[in-house]
């Protein structure tokens, strides 16, 4: 029984009952509290937008021919470390690990990345976009042009299409895809920069780099540069950082695809060799170089001047001499030494190629046969 009478007990509860009931959410017909059937729970109530007709994402479609292709590579490098053991250090021998990118060329398991990635590496393994893991066997590698190819024992495999890139042209659409940084398939883009870039990692290179704008990070490396019809135009391998700014650059897919080729079929790579060191000339150094010796008289024009020779070179064998200025080679016009140099790439081991010259305002034509380039180290 209550120990208040019931008219008490109700005076008592009243004051409780309106917030009981205004926390319960129930009607009360009270200005600025809505019951239950005017609650609403949107944060918008803008009208919605339909989609646009042909509203279709290029760079998106693009990603999706290409994308499946594109692997991760992770690398595990054994190193013998000389003071293993000793002072309390550790073993012998130290496991270092590493990752790239790659993208599958053949269905039944070749796989283009960079040299770098796969150097000297013990183990291989290539994992896909959808989850699979297969051990690679690295086929060949050259550290001239940075191209690798890897093999995977499977069949049926997506493929990436490759393009043309000597049609590449500046303000294109570029996009690269990749594992920067261990994110999977991570796409960034933006567009052809610049083309043949032959001293973009510093002089005597022999790749005609693409150079983009679109984000490239550690971990990209090996990983596509893709146009907007979703054709890979190159193969992502170096970066050049700057305060505020950074560039990137690709190995055009056309020198990779010589390359790779190379590789399948003999495990290396060739390149052609003449044995000459060249300068870019310019008539103020042409007229610098005529009022100190009277050794070597040039025209004072823009040139390829020949500087050095090197002895029994197929250079030397054809007659070339320091002075002599290169007009072309192989029929080409060559305007600077960068030319020459994929001039001469251009040719055959063993091949006779034709260089035209001017000595003492003379002009006259040689033969060079190339030799192998001597393996550096």
């Amino acid at each position: 029984m209550s120990r208040f009478p019931q008219g008490l007990r109700a005076s008592l509860l009243a004051p409780l009952v309106l917030p009981l009931l205004l926390l319960a959410g129930c009607s009360t017909g009270l200005p600025g509290f809505p019951g239950r059937a005017q609650r609403d729970g949107r944060i918008s109530d803008a009208p919605i937008t339909p989609v646009l007709p042909g509203g279709s994402n290029v760079i998106a479609d693009a990603v999706a021919k290409v994308g499946p292709a594109v692997v991760r590579i992770d690398t595990l490098k054994r190193l013998v470390n000389p003071l293993g053991g000793l002072f309390g250090g550790g073993g012998t021998i130290q496991q270092q690990q590493g990752q790239g990118s790659g993208f599958i060329t053949r269905s039944d398991g070749i796989v283009l990345t960079n040299a770098h990635v796969v150097e000297g590496v013990s183990e291989v393994s290539v994992t896909l976009p959808d989850g699979r893991s297969f051990s690679g066997k690295v086929l060949g590698s050259d550290p001239v042009t940075d191209v690798a190819v890897v093999r995977v024992a499977a069949s049926g495999l997506p493929v990436a299409p490759l393009g043309d890139s000597s049609k590449v042209k500046p303000g294109e659409w570029a996009i690269a895809i990749g594992n920067p940084l261990g994110l999977d398939n991570t796409v960034t883009a933006g567009i052809i920069s610049a083309i043949q870039r032959t001293n973009a990692l510093g002089e005597g290179q022999r790749v005609p780099y693409l150079q983009t704008d679109a984000a490239i990070n550690p971990g990209n490396s090996g990983g596509p540069l893709i146009n907007d019809h979703g054709q890979v135009i190159g193969i992502n391998t170096a970066i050049r950082k700057a305060p505020g700014a950074g560039l990137s650059f690709a190995i055009p897919i056309n020198v990779a695809r010589q390359i790779a080729a190379q590789i399948l079929e003999r495990g290396t790579a060739s390149h052609p060799y003449i044995g000459v060191r060249l300068q870019a000339l310019t008539p103020q150094l042409a007229r610098e170089i005529n009022a100190s010796t009277d050794e070597c008289r040039v025209p004072e024009v823009n040139g390829v001047l020949v500087v050095e020779v090197m002895a029994g070179s197929p250079a030397a064998q054809s007659g070339l001499k320091p002075c002599d200025l290169i007009d072309q080679v192989g029929g080409n016009d060559v305007k600077n030494p960068s030319q020459v140099q994929l001039a001469v790439d251009g040719g055959r081991v063993g091949a006779p190629l034709t260089i035209s010259i001017r000595r003492q305002n003379q002009k006259t034509k040689l033969v060079v046969r190339p030799a192998e380039l001597p393996q550096q180290g």
